[in-house]
């Protein structure tokens, strides 16, 4: 099946650009607030206080520590390595798919990373954006298998591969948060092109897509909720 990149009046790009230009201003926060290069800070910096996931927390009513946690990073080289693979696979996919529908699988990846970190690890402080970055990964992968879109090069699945063997060999990173990550962005892809075909956003069809997306955001907080509210 062929499907034309969207026509869009912003450059492409330009999203994902924007979403670099915000993490590395939360960084830059994070740093003037008391934190390092090499950390979080000791006590930790008073941004990352504030928005990092941890489950009691969440338990109490810190919702938006779901969201806000994707745009937070422990280090210079943390938000080096997500940034970087953020350019490499974010602006291909935002070619494809548009800026408004690149932003919903954005939200949705990064609400579906924190619920699979707090699923395997209530009680670690998990922040970053490659819950996120896996999402994209996850919904590129579905354009190169069931739409023929090779949105990657006709690689999504084997970097996905890759990358998670590097989770399980590395210390210090959330298998559960890329995981549920690659996960919702999979998923996200799944409902905006109603399993291979797109639809516009604001058309009839495009509506449920869009409720859909929603509901999939919706499914992570409630998820996440569920697996903390005994904790705290």
């Amino acid at each position: 099946m062929n499907v034309r990149a969207p026509s869009v009046r912003i450059p492409p790009g330009s999203v994902t650009i924007g979403l670099i230009a915000l993490n590395v201003a939360i960084y830059i926060g994070e740093l003037i607030s008391g934190g390092s290069l090499s950390g979080l800070g000791n006590p930790i910096n008073t941004v990352a206080e504030k928005g990092a996931l941890y489950g009691p927390l969440v338990a109490q009513g810190d919702w938006w520590r779901l969201i806000t946690s994707a745009f937070l990073h422990v280090s210079l080289i943390h938000i080096a390595f997500n940034m970087l693979f953020l350019w490499w696979f974010g602006r291909p996919l935002e070619y494809v798919v548009g800026p408004a529908r690149f932003i919903g699988i954005y939200i949705v990846s990064a609400l579906a990373a924190s619920a699979g970190a707090l699923i395997t690890s209530p009680n670690g402080v998990t922040v970053g954006a490659s819950g996120a970055v896996f999402g994209i990964l996850g919904a590129g992968l579905v354009l190169e298998r069931r739409s023929h879109i090779l949105v990657f090069g006709g690689q999504a699945l084997a970097v996905i591969v890759i990358n998670l063997v590097l989770s399980f060999v590395l210390a210090g990173i959330s298998i559960g948060g890329h995981i549920g990550g690659a996960i919702g962005g999979a998923a996200a892809m799944l409902v905006l092109t109603h399993f291979g075909r797109y639809k516009q956003l604001l058309s009839r069809d495009g509506i449920v897509a869009l409720a859909s997306l929603i509901g999939l955001g919706l499914l992570s907080v409630i998820i996440a909720y569920a697996r903390v509210r005994h904790i705290g």
